[in-house]
This record gives C-alpha cells, sequence and structure tokens, in this order.
C-alpha cells in the first residue's frame, strides 16, 4: 500500500471489479451463455473500456470464444441456429412487409377507381352504351324537329284559311 488512500480505494475497486470479470466468464462459459466482450461487460457490471484496459481481461474473453467450456447439450440451442432462425425471421418480415406494400397499393387503387366513379368525374363504364343512347337521342330530337316544323306550317296554313273565312264573312254582312 502507498498511504495514499484515494490510490488505495482505486486499486481496490479496480481489483473487485477485475474479480467481477472473471467470475462473469466462467458463469458464461458453464451455462454455454453468449460470450462478447459486451455481455461479459453487462453481466459484470463494468464499462466495456475497463476490459479493453485490462488486456489479459480481454484475453481470457477471447479465449473463451474460442474454447467453449464443454459440448452444448442437446436441448442447448447454438449461437449459429439462433442466427439462422433470426435471418430467417428477418426473411420473413420483409417478404410479409413487401406483400402488405402490394396489398395497400391495390386496395388504395380500388378506392381511387371506386371514389372517380362515384364522383362522377371519371370515365363512365360503358362509353359504347352512351354513344348508342346519345345518337338515339340526337335522332329523336331531329324527328321532333320535323314534327314541329309540320305542325306549324299545318298551322300557318289553318290560319291563312280562318283569316280569309273571316274575311269573306266580313264582306257578306257588311
Amino acid at each position: 500500500m502507498t498511504g495514499n488512500p484515494l490510490i488505495d480505494g482505486r486499486r481496490a475497486d479496480s481489483a473487485r471489479r477485475r474479480q467481477r470479470v472473471i467470475q462473469a466468464i466462467h458463469a458464461a462459459r458453464s451455462i454455454h451463455a453468449e460470450i462478447s466482450v459486451s455481455a461479459i461487460a453487462r453481466a459484470a457490471g463494468v464499462d466495456r473500456t475497463f476490459l479493453y484496459r485490462h488486456r489479459d481481461l480481454l484475453d481470457q474473453i477471447h479465449g473463451a470464444q474460442v474454447t467453449p467450456a464443454a459440448e452444448p447439450g442437446p436441448a442447448t440451442v447454438g449461437r449459429a441456429s439462433l442466427q439462422a432462425d433470426l435471418a430467417n425471421a428477418h426473411g420473413q418480415i420483409n417478404r410479409q412487409a413487401a406483400h402488405i406494400r402490394n396489398l395497400e397499393r391495390r386496395l388504395s387503387q380500388l378506392l381511387g377507381d371506386q371514389a372517380w366513379r362515384e364522383a362522377g368525374v371519371g370515365a363512365p363504364a360503358d362509353i359504347n352504351h352512351l354513344q348508342r343512347r346519345i345518337t338515339q337521342l340526337e335522332q329523336q330530337v331531329i324527328d321532333l324537329q320535323d314534327t314541329l316544323d309540320a305542325r306549324e306550317q299545318e298551322l300557318d296554313a289553318a290560319r291563312a284559311a280562318n283569316r280569309e273565312l273571316i274575311t269573306n264573312l266580313n264582306r257578306r254582312h257588311g
């Protein structure tokens, strides 16, 4: 001991943290948990920079990553298996997201078409039928105009005949 309580306290704290890191490495190896700098730092309650400052602890973590404590049992799931499952889940999520986008695009198109038709702004569904109906109505207008013209001529003739009769009656009585 140096006699300086601050330095002594700092050394004691560092020793306690080193001991917690070593215990976390042994615990992770015994239960086949993830062994990484972040996982061990989290389990030991230390900052990752503490591990990077102490090269011997970092070497122990890397050694534990390479050589597992024991062969995993049948109930233990391996890291590679979990990563494969995660990759499969991400792929499924991406496929479902693409499918949802496709369905949303189709729904939007259908709703837009429906709103367009209901608003009466869009082209009608059967243009040929409407063109035939317009032609029929135009022909009907022409026929009615011809009938009206004929009736007006008949009316003019009847008026002329009426005037002539009244004129003749007035001459006889007058």
